[in-house]
Protein backbone atom coordinates (compact mmCIF):
# COMPACT_ATOMS: atom_id res chain seq x y z
CA UNK A 1 0.00 0.00 0.00
CA UNK A 2 1.29 3.73 -0.46
CA UNK A 3 2.07 5.84 1.20
CA UNK A 4 -0.45 8.60 0.78
CA UNK A 5 -2.87 5.15 0.40
CA UNK A 6 -2.24 4.93 3.99
CA UNK A 7 -2.74 8.20 4.85
CA UNK A 8 -6.09 8.50 2.51
CA UNK A 9 -7.33 5.81 4.71
CA UNK A 10 -6.91 7.40 8.15
CA UNK A 11 -8.38 10.46 6.87
CA UNK A 12 -11.25 8.65 5.96
CA UNK A 13 -11.58 6.93 8.90
CA UNK A 14 -12.06 10.22 11.01
CA UNK A 15 -13.51 12.31 8.51
CA UNK A 16 -17.29 13.51 9.86
CA UNK A 17 -18.51 15.04 6.48
CA UNK A 18 -19.82 12.71 4.10
CA UNK A 19 -19.54 14.27 1.17
CA UNK A 20 -15.58 14.87 1.44
CA UNK A 21 -15.93 11.02 2.73
CA UNK A 22 -17.87 10.24 -0.15
CA UNK A 23 -15.33 12.45 -2.95
CA UNK A 24 -12.04 10.41 -0.79
CA UNK A 25 -13.68 6.72 -1.53
CA UNK A 26 -14.01 7.15 -5.20
CA UNK A 27 -10.25 8.45 -5.64
CA UNK A 28 -9.55 5.59 -3.96
CA UNK A 29 -11.91 3.40 -5.54
CA UNK A 30 -10.28 4.70 -9.15
CA UNK A 31 -6.29 4.03 -7.80
CA UNK A 32 -6.43 7.81 -9.45
CA UNK A 33 -3.03 8.55 -8.10
CA UNK A 34 -2.47 12.08 -9.38
CA UNK A 35 -5.59 13.03 -7.13
CA UNK A 36 -3.97 11.60 -4.16
CA UNK A 37 -1.59 12.91 -4.60
CA UNK A 38 -2.96 16.43 -4.88
CA UNK A 39 -4.62 15.92 -1.89
CA UNK A 40 -2.31 14.50 0.63
CA UNK A 41 0.47 15.23 -1.15
CA UNK A 42 1.08 18.37 0.58
CA UNK A 43 -1.09 20.15 3.39
CA UNK A 44 -2.50 23.68 3.52
CA UNK A 45 -0.03 25.98 5.77
CA UNK A 46 -1.14 28.02 8.55
CA UNK A 47 0.52 31.64 8.35
CA UNK A 48 -0.23 35.05 9.05
CA UNK A 49 -3.45 34.72 6.88
CA UNK A 50 -3.92 31.45 8.45
CA UNK A 51 -5.61 29.12 6.12
CA UNK A 52 -7.56 29.04 2.99
CA UNK A 53 -7.41 26.66 -0.31
CA UNK A 54 -9.97 24.91 -2.09
CA UNK A 55 -12.38 22.85 -0.60
CA UNK A 56 -12.55 19.18 -0.67
CA UNK A 57 -10.87 16.09 0.96
CA UNK A 58 -7.70 15.94 2.25
CA UNK A 59 -5.03 17.90 3.98
CA UNK A 60 -4.11 20.42 1.09
CA UNK A 61 -7.79 20.84 0.96
CA UNK A 62 -10.27 23.34 3.18
CA UNK A 63 -12.58 21.04 5.17
CA UNK A 64 -14.38 19.78 8.38
CA UNK A 65 -10.85 17.81 9.21
CA UNK A 66 -8.84 20.69 8.35
CA UNK A 67 -10.50 23.03 10.41
CA UNK A 68 -11.27 20.93 13.49
CA UNK A 69 -7.64 20.75 13.65
CA UNK A 70 -7.04 24.00 12.99
CA UNK A 71 -9.70 25.32 16.08
CA UNK A 72 -7.88 22.77 18.06
CA UNK A 73 -3.80 23.81 17.46
CA UNK A 74 -5.49 27.34 18.05
CA UNK A 75 -6.92 26.29 21.65
CA UNK A 76 -4.29 24.70 22.68
CA UNK A 77 -2.25 28.39 22.69
CA UNK A 78 -5.48 30.43 23.93
CA UNK A 79 -6.22 30.61 28.06
CA UNK A 80 -8.56 28.36 29.58
CA UNK A 81 -12.26 29.77 29.77
CA UNK A 82 -11.30 32.33 27.38
CA UNK A 83 -14.18 33.91 25.18
CA UNK A 84 -13.60 33.55 21.51
CA UNK A 85 -16.03 34.75 18.95
CA UNK A 86 -16.93 33.20 15.52
CA UNK A 87 -18.14 34.89 12.43
CA UNK A 88 -18.55 33.19 8.74
CA UNK A 89 -19.29 34.77 5.52
CA UNK A 90 -21.88 32.97 3.17
CA UNK A 91 -19.28 30.67 1.38
CA UNK A 92 -19.75 26.83 0.71
CA UNK A 93 -19.35 25.22 4.23
CA UNK A 94 -18.63 28.46 6.51
CA UNK A 95 -21.86 27.98 8.41
CA UNK A 96 -20.51 24.26 9.04
CA UNK A 97 -17.09 25.29 9.40
CA UNK A 98 -17.87 28.00 12.37
CA UNK A 99 -20.08 25.35 14.03
CA UNK A 100 -16.98 23.10 13.68
CA UNK A 101 -14.20 25.62 15.33
CA UNK A 102 -17.11 26.83 17.79
CA UNK A 103 -17.72 22.85 18.75
CA UNK A 104 -13.92 21.64 19.22
CA UNK A 105 -13.30 25.01 21.11
CA UNK A 106 -15.95 24.45 23.92
CA UNK A 107 -14.78 20.75 24.41
CA UNK A 108 -11.24 22.02 25.14
CA UNK A 109 -12.68 24.24 27.86
CA UNK A 110 -12.90 27.80 25.86
CA UNK A 111 -15.97 29.87 25.67
CA UNK A 112 -17.06 30.15 21.69
CA UNK A 113 -19.61 32.25 20.83
CA UNK A 114 -21.07 32.55 16.95
CA UNK A 115 -22.55 34.92 14.92
CA UNK A 116 -26.23 33.21 13.79
CA UNK A 117 -26.07 34.55 10.30
CA UNK A 118 -23.45 35.39 7.95
CA UNK A 119 -21.24 38.76 8.77
CA UNK A 120 -18.87 40.80 7.23
CA UNK A 121 -15.09 40.38 8.23
CA UNK A 122 -14.65 43.98 9.65
CA UNK A 123 -18.13 42.98 11.68
CA UNK A 124 -16.00 40.38 13.30
CA UNK A 125 -12.80 42.10 13.75
CA UNK A 126 -14.83 44.84 15.67
CA UNK A 127 -16.37 42.82 18.05
CA UNK A 128 -13.41 41.28 19.11
CA UNK A 129 -11.53 44.35 19.85
CA UNK A 130 -15.15 46.29 21.40
CA UNK A 131 -14.95 43.39 24.41
CA UNK A 132 -12.16 42.98 26.76
CA UNK A 133 -12.95 39.79 28.05
CA UNK A 134 -12.69 38.12 24.04
CA UNK A 135 -9.30 36.54 23.32
CA UNK A 136 -9.23 35.52 20.06
CA UNK A 137 -11.48 35.85 16.70
CA UNK A 138 -12.28 33.76 14.03
CA UNK A 139 -13.49 34.80 10.65
CA UNK A 140 -14.45 31.48 8.19
CA UNK A 141 -13.88 33.46 4.86
CA UNK A 142 -12.12 33.38 1.59
CA UNK A 143 -12.58 37.07 0.88
CA UNK A 144 -12.34 37.56 -2.29
CA UNK A 145 -11.27 34.10 -3.86
CA UNK A 146 -13.12 31.79 -6.30
CA UNK A 147 -15.93 29.90 -5.36
CA UNK A 148 -14.28 26.70 -5.06
CA UNK A 149 -12.33 28.29 -2.03
CA UNK A 150 -12.71 28.69 1.37
CA UNK A 151 -11.03 30.17 4.28
CA UNK A 152 -9.99 30.96 7.88
CA UNK A 153 -8.39 33.79 9.42
CA UNK A 154 -7.55 34.20 13.52
CA UNK A 155 -7.67 37.38 15.11
CA UNK A 156 -5.88 38.01 18.38
CA UNK A 157 -7.05 40.32 21.31
CA UNK A 158 -6.73 43.36 19.53
CA UNK A 159 -8.81 42.67 17.24
CA UNK A 160 -6.00 42.51 14.93
CA UNK A 161 -5.17 39.25 12.46
CA UNK A 162 -1.66 37.63 13.85
CA UNK A 163 1.80 37.71 13.14
CA UNK A 164 5.56 35.73 13.65
CA UNK A 165 5.57 34.00 15.78
CA UNK A 166 2.16 33.16 17.18
CA UNK A 167 1.21 31.57 13.67
CA UNK A 168 4.71 29.49 13.63
CA UNK A 169 3.16 28.94 17.53
CA UNK A 170 -0.09 27.95 16.14
CA UNK A 171 0.89 25.84 13.41
CA UNK A 172 2.74 23.59 15.68
CA UNK A 173 0.22 23.52 18.18
CA UNK A 174 -1.83 21.78 14.77
CA UNK A 175 0.41 19.59 13.71
CA UNK A 176 0.32 17.77 17.39
CA UNK A 177 -3.49 17.45 17.16
CA UNK A 178 -4.40 13.78 16.87
CA UNK A 179 -7.17 12.58 15.14
CA UNK A 180 -10.66 14.85 15.04
CA UNK A 181 -13.01 11.91 15.88
CA UNK A 182 -11.46 11.91 19.13
CA UNK A 183 -11.95 15.45 20.25
CA UNK A 184 -13.86 16.18 23.20
CA UNK A 185 -16.84 17.74 21.23
CA UNK A 186 -19.45 20.58 23.09
CA UNK A 187 -22.94 19.83 22.15
CA UNK A 188 -23.76 24.00 22.32
CA UNK A 189 -22.61 27.34 22.77
CA UNK A 190 -24.20 30.86 22.68
CA UNK A 191 -25.31 32.81 19.61
CA UNK A 192 -25.46 36.19 18.40
CA UNK A 193 -27.13 37.91 15.54
CA UNK A 194 -26.17 41.58 16.48
CA UNK A 195 -24.04 43.94 14.61
CA UNK A 196 -25.10 47.25 16.46
CA UNK A 197 -21.90 47.72 18.25
CA UNK A 198 -20.05 48.02 14.94
CA UNK A 199 -23.04 50.21 13.41
CA UNK A 200 -22.86 52.91 16.28
CA UNK A 201 -19.40 52.83 15.81
CA UNK A 202 -18.80 53.28 12.02
CA UNK A 203 -21.82 55.65 11.71
CA UNK A 204 -20.39 58.17 14.48
CA UNK A 205 -17.08 58.38 12.47
CA UNK A 206 -16.47 62.10 12.65
CA UNK A 207 -15.12 62.96 9.03
CA UNK A 208 -16.64 65.62 8.08
CA UNK A 209 -20.09 63.48 6.86
CA UNK A 210 -23.35 65.12 5.65
CA UNK A 211 -26.45 64.63 7.59
CA UNK A 212 -29.54 63.82 5.73
CA UNK A 213 -29.39 68.02 4.72
CA UNK A 214 -26.37 67.97 3.10
CA UNK A 215 -25.55 64.61 0.99
CA UNK A 216 -29.24 63.74 0.00
CA UNK A 217 -28.62 64.79 -3.41
CA UNK A 218 -25.83 62.21 -3.68
CA UNK A 219 -27.06 59.77 -6.05
CA UNK A 220 -24.88 56.24 -5.07
CA UNK A 221 -24.80 52.78 -6.89
CA UNK A 222 -23.89 49.88 -4.96
CA UNK A 223 -22.88 46.38 -5.09
CA UNK A 224 -22.06 43.74 -2.67
CA UNK A 225 -20.99 41.51 -5.50
CA UNK A 226 -23.04 38.19 -4.07
CA UNK A 227 -21.34 38.79 -0.53
CA UNK A 228 -22.57 39.66 2.79
CA UNK A 229 -22.17 43.47 3.36
CA UNK A 230 -25.28 44.61 1.81
CA UNK A 231 -27.28 44.83 4.75
CA UNK A 232 -24.95 46.20 7.60
CA UNK A 233 -23.51 49.04 4.57
CA UNK A 234 -27.52 50.13 4.42
CA UNK A 235 -27.79 50.34 8.29
CA UNK A 236 -24.77 52.19 8.70
CA UNK A 237 -25.61 54.72 5.62
CA UNK A 238 -28.89 55.24 7.16
CA UNK A 239 -27.68 55.90 10.55
CA UNK A 240 -25.04 58.07 9.28
CA UNK A 241 -27.62 60.06 7.42
CA UNK A 242 -26.88 59.24 4.40
CA UNK A 243 -29.62 58.40 1.20
CA UNK A 244 -30.12 54.32 0.84
CA UNK A 245 -27.87 53.47 -2.07
CA UNK A 246 -28.82 51.82 -5.18
CA UNK A 247 -28.16 48.33 -4.76
CA UNK A 248 -27.90 45.62 -7.83
CA UNK A 249 -30.12 43.71 -8.20
CA UNK A 250 -28.86 40.71 -9.83
CA UNK A 251 -25.53 40.96 -7.11
CA UNK A 252 -27.43 41.72 -4.06
CA UNK A 253 -28.06 38.40 -2.50
CA UNK A 254 -24.96 36.14 -0.66
CA UNK A 255 -24.34 33.75 -3.27
CA UNK A 256 -21.87 31.18 -2.63
CA UNK A 257 -21.53 30.30 -6.45
CA UNK A 258 -20.84 34.20 -7.68
CA UNK A 259 -22.93 33.90 -10.68
CA UNK A 260 -22.60 36.76 -12.36
CA UNK A 261 -18.63 37.61 -12.17
CA UNK A 262 -15.88 35.11 -13.41
CA UNK A 263 -13.77 36.08 -10.37
CA UNK A 264 -15.35 38.13 -6.92
CA UNK A 265 -13.04 40.60 -7.16
CA UNK A 266 -14.38 44.24 -7.31
CA UNK A 267 -10.65 44.69 -8.82
CA UNK A 268 -11.25 42.31 -11.44
CA UNK A 269 -11.85 43.67 -15.01
CA UNK A 270 -15.95 42.67 -15.40
CA UNK A 271 -16.89 42.37 -11.81
CA UNK A 272 -18.18 46.06 -11.83
CA UNK A 273 -19.85 46.04 -15.25
CA UNK A 274 -23.73 45.71 -14.02
CA UNK A 275 -22.86 48.28 -11.08
CA UNK A 276 -21.44 50.63 -14.06
CA UNK A 277 -24.35 49.58 -16.34
CA UNK A 278 -27.13 50.95 -13.17
CA UNK A 279 -25.20 53.76 -12.33
CA UNK A 280 -25.68 54.79 -16.36
CA UNK A 281 -28.90 54.36 -16.21
CA UNK A 282 -29.28 56.42 -13.22
CA UNK A 283 -27.28 58.92 -13.48
CA UNK A 284 -25.64 58.32 -10.70
CA UNK A 285 -22.49 60.36 -8.60
CA UNK A 286 -20.53 57.26 -7.52
CA UNK A 287 -20.09 53.77 -7.76
CA UNK A 288 -19.30 51.68 -4.53
CA UNK A 289 -18.70 48.00 -4.16
CA UNK A 290 -17.50 45.53 -1.69
CA UNK A 291 -16.07 42.18 -1.51
CA UNK A 292 -17.63 39.27 -0.82
CA UNK A 293 -16.93 39.79 2.70
CA UNK A 294 -17.00 43.55 2.84
CA UNK A 295 -13.47 43.93 3.77
CA UNK A 296 -12.53 45.94 0.62
CA UNK A 297 -13.92 48.53 -1.18
CA UNK A 298 -13.84 49.87 -4.85
CA UNK A 299 -15.02 53.13 -6.09
CA UNK A 300 -15.52 54.23 -10.02
CA UNK A 301 -16.81 57.74 -11.04
CA UNK A 302 -17.94 59.63 -13.69
CA UNK A 303 -15.21 61.52 -16.13
CA UNK A 304 -14.96 63.01 -19.50
CA UNK A 305 -14.12 59.52 -20.99
CA UNK A 306 -17.01 57.49 -19.32
CA UNK A 307 -16.99 55.60 -15.88
CA UNK A 308 -13.13 55.57 -14.24
CA UNK A 309 -12.64 53.15 -11.76
CA UNK A 310 -10.19 54.46 -9.01
CA UNK A 311 -7.00 52.14 -8.42
CA UNK A 312 -6.36 51.48 -4.49
CA UNK A 313 -3.44 54.06 -4.24
CA UNK A 314 -5.83 56.68 -5.72
CA UNK A 315 -8.37 56.06 -3.50
CA UNK A 316 -6.16 55.53 -0.52
CA UNK A 317 -4.67 59.17 -1.05
CA UNK A 318 -7.74 60.77 -1.75
CA UNK A 319 -9.05 59.08 2.05
CA UNK A 320 -5.60 59.57 3.57
CA UNK A 321 -6.10 63.28 2.61
CA UNK A 322 -9.45 63.50 3.76
CA UNK A 323 -8.86 61.58 7.30
CA UNK A 324 -6.37 64.32 8.08
CA UNK A 325 -8.37 67.62 7.03
CA UNK A 326 -11.17 66.15 9.59
CA UNK A 327 -8.65 65.23 12.22
CA UNK A 328 -6.30 66.98 14.82
CA UNK A 329 -2.47 65.99 16.43
CA UNK A 330 0.51 65.59 15.46
CA UNK A 331 1.07 62.54 17.15
CA UNK A 332 -1.50 61.08 14.08
CA UNK A 333 -0.08 58.28 12.73
CA UNK A 334 -0.66 57.20 8.68
CA UNK A 335 0.65 53.77 7.25
CA UNK A 336 0.86 52.04 4.31
CA UNK A 337 2.37 49.00 2.88
CA UNK A 338 5.85 48.42 1.12
CA UNK A 339 4.05 48.03 -2.38
CA UNK A 340 1.55 51.02 -1.80
CA UNK A 341 2.09 54.15 -3.34
CA UNK A 342 5.08 56.54 -1.73
CA UNK A 343 2.89 59.20 -2.05
CA UNK A 344 1.27 58.97 1.15
CA UNK A 345 4.60 59.71 3.07
CA UNK A 346 4.47 63.37 1.05
CA UNK A 347 0.83 63.95 2.10
CA UNK A 348 1.86 63.14 5.83
CA UNK A 349 4.56 65.19 5.17
CA UNK A 350 2.55 68.17 4.32
CA UNK A 351 0.11 67.67 7.51
CA UNK A 352 2.90 67.14 9.68
CA UNK A 353 2.07 63.63 10.82
CA UNK A 354 3.63 60.23 11.15
CA UNK A 355 4.38 58.03 8.42
CA UNK A 356 4.95 54.53 8.91
CA UNK A 357 5.64 51.70 5.94
CA UNK A 358 4.91 47.89 6.60
CA UNK A 359 4.87 44.58 5.04
CA UNK A 360 2.20 44.10 3.48
CA UNK A 361 -0.76 42.57 4.86
CA UNK A 362 -2.97 45.01 6.90
CA UNK A 363 -1.62 42.81 9.88
CA UNK A 364 1.32 44.36 9.62
CA UNK A 365 -0.80 47.79 9.08
CA UNK A 366 -1.73 47.02 12.47
CA UNK A 367 1.29 46.45 14.12
CA UNK A 368 3.33 49.66 12.84
CA UNK A 369 0.51 51.77 14.52
CA UNK A 370 0.19 49.32 17.58
CA UNK A 371 1.58 49.67 21.42
CA UNK A 372 4.63 48.55 21.87
CA UNK A 373 3.33 45.73 24.09
CA UNK A 374 2.27 42.95 21.25
CA UNK A 375 -0.69 42.42 22.99
CA UNK A 376 0.31 38.33 23.53
CA UNK A 377 1.36 37.88 19.79
CA UNK A 378 5.04 37.19 21.75
CA UNK A 379 7.88 39.70 20.58
CA UNK A 380 7.99 43.38 18.68
CA UNK A 381 7.94 44.11 15.45
CA UNK A 382 10.80 46.63 14.95
CA UNK A 383 9.68 48.84 12.35
CA UNK A 384 6.44 49.56 14.66
CA UNK A 385 6.45 53.33 15.65
CA UNK A 386 4.31 55.12 18.48
CA UNK A 387 1.62 57.45 17.15
CA UNK A 388 -2.29 57.47 17.24
CA UNK A 389 -3.26 55.61 13.96
CA UNK A 390 -5.90 57.37 12.16
CA UNK A 391 -5.67 55.70 8.55
CA UNK A 392 -3.99 52.41 7.33
CA UNK A 393 -4.16 50.95 3.69
CA UNK A 394 -3.04 48.55 1.28
CA UNK A 395 -2.85 49.22 -2.58
CA UNK A 396 -5.26 46.15 -3.12
CA UNK A 397 -8.23 48.35 -2.46
CA UNK A 398 -8.26 47.83 1.50
CA UNK A 399 -8.53 50.70 4.08
CA UNK A 400 -8.81 51.26 7.59
CA UNK A 401 -10.62 54.55 8.75
CA UNK A 402 -10.67 56.58 11.47
CA UNK A 403 -10.81 59.94 13.33
CA UNK A 404 -9.49 61.56 16.25
CA UNK A 405 -10.63 58.29 18.00
CA UNK A 406 -8.19 56.53 15.90
CA UNK A 407 -9.22 53.58 13.67
CA UNK A 408 -12.34 52.20 14.07
CA UNK A 409 -11.52 48.52 13.01
CA UNK A 410 -7.79 47.22 13.28
CA UNK A 411 -7.84 45.52 9.97
CA UNK A 412 -9.39 46.06 6.16
CA UNK A 413 -12.81 47.98 6.48
CA UNK A 414 -14.85 48.32 3.24
CA UNK A 415 -17.86 49.18 5.08
CA UNK A 416 -16.22 52.17 7.16
CA UNK A 417 -14.54 53.01 3.74
CA UNK A 418 -17.51 53.17 1.71
CA UNK A 419 -18.93 55.56 4.23
CA UNK A 420 -15.60 58.18 4.23
CA UNK A 421 -15.84 57.84 0.48
CA UNK A 422 -19.66 58.77 0.39
CA UNK A 423 -18.35 61.89 2.87
CA UNK A 424 -15.61 62.89 0.83
CA UNK A 425 -17.75 62.75 -2.40
CA UNK A 426 -20.84 64.80 -1.06
CA UNK A 427 -18.05 67.06 0.56
CA UNK A 428 -16.00 67.78 -2.32
CA UNK A 429 -19.55 68.45 -4.77
CA UNK A 430 -20.67 71.35 -2.15
CA UNK A 431 -17.24 73.00 -2.95
CA UNK A 432 -18.07 72.43 -6.56
CA UNK A 433 -15.54 69.72 -6.98
CA UNK A 434 -15.26 66.11 -8.04
CA UNK A 435 -12.93 62.94 -6.76
CA UNK A 436 -11.03 63.33 -9.82
CA UNK A 437 -10.33 67.08 -9.23
CA UNK A 438 -8.86 66.27 -5.61
CA UNK A 439 -6.98 63.50 -7.62
CA UNK A 440 -5.42 66.02 -9.74
CA UNK A 441 -4.80 68.20 -6.60
CA UNK A 442 -2.94 65.97 -5.25
CA UNK A 443 -0.86 65.94 -7.86
CA UNK A 444 -0.22 69.16 -8.48
CA UNK A 445 0.91 69.15 -5.23
CA UNK A 446 3.28 66.34 -4.44
CA UNK A 447 3.97 65.31 -7.86
CA UNK A 448 1.71 62.58 -10.12
CA UNK A 449 2.71 59.13 -8.42
CA UNK A 450 1.13 56.57 -11.22
CA UNK A 451 0.84 53.14 -9.89
CA UNK A 452 0.13 49.96 -11.20
CA UNK A 453 0.83 45.82 -10.83
CA UNK A 454 1.98 43.30 -13.15
CA UNK A 455 1.04 39.51 -12.29
CA UNK A 456 2.21 36.42 -13.45
CA UNK A 457 -0.12 33.61 -12.52
CA UNK A 458 1.10 30.08 -12.36
CA UNK A 459 0.64 26.56 -12.16
CA UNK A 460 3.99 25.09 -10.80
CA UNK A 461 5.02 27.12 -7.40
CA UNK A 462 8.59 26.17 -8.38
CA UNK A 463 8.40 28.53 -10.86
CA UNK A 464 8.03 31.48 -8.65
CA UNK A 465 10.81 30.46 -6.82
CA UNK A 466 13.52 29.98 -9.54
CA UNK A 467 11.95 33.50 -10.93
CA UNK A 468 12.67 34.70 -7.21
CA UNK A 469 16.39 33.02 -7.22
CA UNK A 470 17.36 34.08 -11.05
CA UNK A 471 16.24 38.47 -9.55
CA UNK A 472 18.56 37.74 -6.50
CA UNK A 473 21.25 36.54 -8.39
CA UNK A 474 21.49 38.73 -11.35
CA UNK A 475 19.27 41.69 -10.67
CA UNK A 476 18.56 44.35 -13.92
CA UNK A 477 20.22 47.12 -13.56
CA UNK A 478 17.91 49.20 -15.58
CA UNK A 479 14.53 48.86 -16.04
CA UNK A 480 11.64 50.69 -18.54
CA UNK A 481 15.09 52.66 -19.43
CA UNK A 482 15.61 53.94 -16.03
CA UNK A 483 18.63 53.23 -13.48
CA UNK A 484 18.11 50.89 -10.91
CA UNK A 485 19.87 53.24 -8.16
CA UNK A 486 19.05 50.40 -5.25
CA UNK A 487 18.23 47.61 -4.97
CA UNK A 488 16.92 45.59 -1.77
CA UNK A 489 16.24 42.16 -1.30
CA UNK A 490 14.21 42.17 1.22
CA UNK A 491 14.01 38.57 2.66
CA UNK A 492 16.97 39.86 4.58
CA UNK A 493 14.63 42.52 6.51
CA UNK A 494 15.61 46.33 5.19
CA UNK A 495 14.96 49.72 6.72
CA UNK A 496 13.98 48.17 10.38
CA UNK A 497 11.35 45.66 8.27
CA UNK A 498 11.20 41.94 9.21
CA UNK A 499 12.60 39.90 6.57
CA UNK A 500 10.03 38.80 3.50
CA UNK A 501 10.03 37.02 -0.02
CA UNK A 502 9.96 40.19 -1.87
CA UNK A 503 12.81 42.23 -3.44
CA UNK A 504 12.71 46.15 -4.27
CA UNK A 505 14.38 47.95 -7.20
CA UNK A 506 14.47 52.00 -7.08
CA UNK A 507 14.88 53.72 -10.20
CA UNK A 508 15.59 57.40 -11.07
CA UNK A 509 13.33 59.75 -10.76
CA UNK A 510 11.69 58.49 -7.60
CA UNK A 511 10.04 55.21 -9.73
CA UNK A 512 10.35 51.82 -7.71
CA UNK A 513 9.37 48.05 -8.69
CA UNK A 514 8.75 45.37 -5.78
CA UNK A 515 8.37 41.78 -6.81
CA UNK A 516 6.97 39.53 -4.52
CA UNK A 517 5.38 36.18 -4.15
CA UNK A 518 1.64 36.39 -3.83
CA UNK A 519 0.34 35.11 -0.23
CA UNK A 520 -2.82 33.82 -1.13
CA UNK A 521 -2.62 33.02 -4.58
CA UNK A 522 -0.06 31.07 -7.38
CA UNK A 523 1.15 34.77 -8.44
CA UNK A 524 4.41 36.62 -8.64
CA UNK A 525 3.04 39.84 -8.27
CA UNK A 526 5.26 42.70 -9.53
CA UNK A 527 3.93 46.13 -8.41
CA UNK A 528 5.06 49.60 -10.04
CA UNK A 529 5.41 53.16 -9.45
CA UNK A 530 6.53 56.17 -11.63
CA UNK A 531 7.00 59.58 -10.39
CA UNK A 532 6.79 62.71 -12.55
CA UNK A 533 6.69 66.58 -11.23
CA UNK A 534 3.60 67.93 -12.55
CA UNK A 535 4.71 71.57 -14.18
CA UNK A 536 2.31 71.78 -17.69
CA UNK A 537 -0.91 70.05 -18.45
CA UNK A 538 -1.45 67.11 -16.00
CA UNK A 539 -3.30 65.26 -18.84
CA UNK A 540 -0.33 64.87 -20.42
CA UNK A 541 1.92 64.11 -17.56
CA UNK A 542 -0.77 61.29 -17.01
CA UNK A 543 0.23 60.10 -20.59
CA UNK A 544 3.82 59.98 -20.07
CA UNK A 545 3.14 58.23 -16.67
CA UNK A 546 0.97 55.46 -18.25
CA UNK A 547 4.19 55.28 -21.26
CA UNK A 548 6.52 54.74 -18.12
CA UNK A 549 4.31 52.32 -16.69
CA UNK A 550 4.09 50.29 -20.35
CA UNK A 551 7.71 50.29 -20.48
CA UNK A 552 8.07 48.37 -16.92
CA UNK A 553 5.38 45.84 -17.78
CA UNK A 554 7.32 45.13 -21.04
CA UNK A 555 10.71 44.51 -19.40
CA UNK A 556 9.23 42.82 -16.47
CA UNK A 557 7.64 40.17 -18.74
CA UNK A 558 10.66 39.75 -20.39
CA UNK A 559 12.78 39.50 -17.92
CA UNK A 560 10.59 36.93 -15.58
CA UNK A 561 9.22 34.92 -18.79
Amino acid sequence: MSDLRAQALEWLAQDPDPDTRAELRAILDAGDERALAERFGTRLEFGTAGLRGELGAGPNRMNRVTVMRAAAGLAARLPRRGRVIIGFDARHGSRRFAADTAAVLGGAGLRPEVFADPVPTPVLAHFVRAHDDIVAGVMVTASHNPPRDNGYKVYWADGAQIVPPLDAEISAAIDAVGRVDELPLAADWPVHDDAGRYLDAVSSLRLGGPARDSGGDLSIVYTPLHGVGRDVLLQAFDRAGFPAPAVVPEQAEPDPDFPTVAFPNPEEPGALDLALALARARGADLVIANDPDADRCAVAVPGDGGWRTLTGDELGCLLAGHVLRHTTGDDRLVVTTIVSSSLLRSIAAAHGVRFAESLTGFKWIMKAGGPEDDGGCGGSSPHRKPGRLVFGYEEAIGYSVGDDRGVLVNDKDGIGAALAVAAMAAQARRDGRTLLDLLDDQAREHGLHATSQLSIRVDDLSLITSAMSRLRADPPVHLGGRAVERFDDLSHGVDGLPPTDGLRFRLSGGSRVVIRPSGTEPKLKCYLEVVLPVEDDIQKVRARAAADLDALRTDLSTILS
